[in-house]
């Protein structure tokens, strides 16, 4: 075989292998990727929505979380209804065709919290009637969500504010600033606090024992033992009392002491009714001036005469306050004493009868 055949042959064998190659390439990018679109007839939609929110071309589409197309055009529609400001267009499966309700609701959503992730979402309505091709959605209105996000971003500043703050406070104490810094770092407040509780221990001990006057009330059954006996007197005192005994028991049980001490009551208030109306010498001593001032004149009397006593004029006076006339009334008494005395031992001496005739 000439050598220039050679060559072509080589070539063909190049050629062919390089179009094996790269048709073993297409497979496994076809089969990594799982896009089997490439065979499938796709039926183009479109929705209206106020803002993309972050959504791409190439978004997958997703039927109430079921794979269905993917989006192919996000743009600015041109419009200027708020609700329509941004035009989606997006392909689904002519198999996904038939699951898709002409009511049905298309959002845009994420696949994960943080929201990195955007697709668009169909919400699968509830007609007999399915999209036709290049047909419009409708999407859902988002102007409350909208509200809610806005006032949720104030929400998350104040909470930012107020971690800022909780940081710095958390800060002060880890560094032992303030009160509770203190008792998370100062060792002396929690010595002072261990000696607190070694001092409560020892008083529950002391409390457990029998020593001092509160443990004598906690353990000792002398106290009990007494105030056992004062409510069983008590109790027998309520026994007694129920059963009529005694003076109490008469005024709860007897009626007559009842009645009896209910006529006294009456009495003493018909008493005091005369007294109050100005009858009787009490009630004139109570309510009569003149009485009053006639006791005050006998009173200041009686001041007066005490007053002179106490300085020895008159009689009565002297005798209280002369010495001297006492001491005669004192002679004289002796001396009548003895008189007294003679004339009991001889009667005759003072008792002799002398008859004179004329």
């Amino acid at each position: 075989m000439p050598a220039k055949e050679k060559v072509h042959v080589s070539q063909l064998r190049v050629g062919i292998l390089s179009i094996v190659a790269l048709a073993c390439i297409t497979l496994i990018v076809f089969l990594l990727t799982g896009n089997s679109s490439w065979f499938k007839h796709e039926i183009p939609l479109h929705v209206y929505v106020s803002d993309a929110a972050g959504l791409m071309s190439g978004a997958p589409v997703r039927i109430n979380g079921i794979q269905a197309g993917s989006v192919k055009r996000v743009q600015l529609s041109g419009e200027t209804n708020p609700q329509r400001i941004i035009r989606i267009d997006f392909v689904v499966t002519q198999e996904m065709q038939k699951q898709i309700p002409v009511d049905s609701i298309v959002t845009i959503s994420s696949d994960n919290l943080l929201g990195s992730t955007k697709l668009l979402a169909i919400n699968k309505g509830t007609s007999q009637q399915y999209v036709q091709p290049n047909a419009m959605l409708k999407a859902a209105d988002t102007r409350e969500f909208d509200q809610l996000v806005q006032q949720g971003y104030g929400v998350l500043d104040s909470l930012q504010a107020t971690l800022t703050k909780v940081q710095g406070i958390v800060g002060e104490v880890e560094v032992g600033h303030g009160t509770i810094g203190k008792l998370l770092v100062d060792e002396t407040l929690y010595n002072s606090l261990q000696a607190t509780v070694n001092q409560v221990q020892l008083l529950v001990s002391t409390l457990n024992s029998k020593s001092g006057t509160v443990g004598h009330l906690i353990n000792d059954d002398t106290l009990y033992n007494q105030a056992q006996s004062v409510v069983n007197r008590v109790d027998q005192l309520t026994q007694d009392l129920q059963a009529g005994k005694g003076t109490a028991g008469l005024l709860l049980k007897d009626s007559k002491a009842y009645n009896d001490l209910d006529n006294s009551l009456n009495q003493l208030n018909a008493i005091l009714a005369k007294v109050n109306s100005g009858k009787g010498t009490a009630a004139q001593l109570l309510n009569d001036d003149k009485i009053a001032r006639q006791l005050s004149t006998t009173l200041d009397n009686v001041n007066s005469i005490a007053t002179k006593i106490n300085s020895g004029q008159g009689t009565i006076g002297q005798l209280l306050m002369n010495p001297q006339l006492y001491d005669e009334l004192n002679g004289t008494t002796h001396e009548l004493h003895g008189l007294l005395q003679d004339f009991r031992a001889n009667p005759k001496k003072f008792l002799t009868i002398k008859l004179h005739i004329f």
